[in-house]
């Protein structure tokens, strides 16, 4: 990880060595703390964060999931996150709001324990740092959202995506794909799905899988060049039989997939559909599709 100079910590900037929790801390024994990742993007006005709203509005959507009240409004939020932009000299990078519960009880009930903020930012290049990736099935089920909320950006619930990155380790694939518990394509373990079939755009729906902001920015881009969205259950098959595909998501941006299990998607190239995406999704962070300008926050 490359550091930056600060990090902003309940209301204050701290120098990056400097932003720390005490081991007894609730969050970090039971998981409860809510997260986003978001992006800055260097641009001909300078720099810009891509959704910035969307992304509070699930953080605090999040929160909300685990009665977690976040002491800060929205505007604070914004201006304390181009703040720590500013001071850390970051033109382009990524960004990480973490809300968690604090030290002071110990237990399963995080009610009297206090609520704290963070929010840190670095430079971070590709994600998969691959020009295609090649996806192993894992044996980890998606979580059920009649076990949690599924929609949820809940720290907890990335034991499920671990387990799966995990699983490849030392293996040749580059990322694994998770499978919700009746057999239908779920995710990746930090990313939504999508495949290009006869013309059409398909991802699985909602339900038991992220509301992903680059899923929600992709469908617009999609339709509004034409391409028919479709969001239904996807089985496996189907999903091998597509002549493209793609992951998508603040920290993969729109990456293309070669294989899963070890089967070529189409002939294993990068499709014209999802090169056109690829190049829309760039255009429109850095700044160059008016239409969309309203998706950055300039700092």
């Amino acid at each position: 990880m490359d550091k930056t100079e600060y990090i902003w910590l309940n209301g204050e900037l701290l120098r990056w060595e400097d932003a720390k929790v005490h081991v007894l801390t609730h969050t970090l024994h039971y998981g409860g703390g809510a997260f986003e990742g978001m992006r800055a993007y260097k641009t001909d006005r300078g720099t810009a964060i891509f959704r910035l709203d969307a992304h509070w509005r699930r953080l605090y959507y999040s929160a909300s999931v685990l009665q977690m009240q976040i002491p800060y409004s929205r505007e604070e939020l914004t201006e304390a996150t181009c703040r720590l932009l500013r001071e850390n000299r970051l033109e382009h990078g990524y960004i990480r709001p973490l809300v968690y519960y604090g030290y002071g009880v110990m237990g399963l009930n995080p009610r009297n324990a206090p609520v704290e903020v963070m929010i840190a930012c670095w430079p971070w290049g590709c994600y998969l740092p691959h020009e295609m990736v090649d996806l192993k099935v894992s044996r980890f089920a998606r979580i059920h959202p009649g076990t949690l909320v599924a929609d949820a950006k809940v720290c907890g619930h990335y034991v499920n995506s671990i387990l799966a990155v995990l699983e490849i380790r030392g293996t040749h694939y580059h990322e694994a794909l998770l499978l919700d518990t009746h057999g239908n394509i779920a995710e990746g373990p930090g990313e939504n799905i999508f495949f290009v079939k006869s013309g059409r755009l398909f991802t699985p729906k909602l339900g038991t899988i992220l509301a992903g902001i680059t899923r929600a920015t992709v469908i617009e881009l999609a339709r509004d060049v034409g391409l028919e969205v479709v969001e239904r259950d996807i089985v496996l098959s189907e999903a091998l039989a597509a002549e493209e595909a793609f992951y998508t998501g603040t920290a993969a941006e729109i990456t293309p997939i070669r294989s899963i299990d070890d089967k070529l998607i189409g002939k294993g190239e990068s499709g014209p559909v999802t090169k056109m995406l690829k190049a829309a999704y760039s255009d429109l962070t850095h700044g160059k599709n008016e239409k969309y300008s309203h998706y950055l926050t300039y700092i």
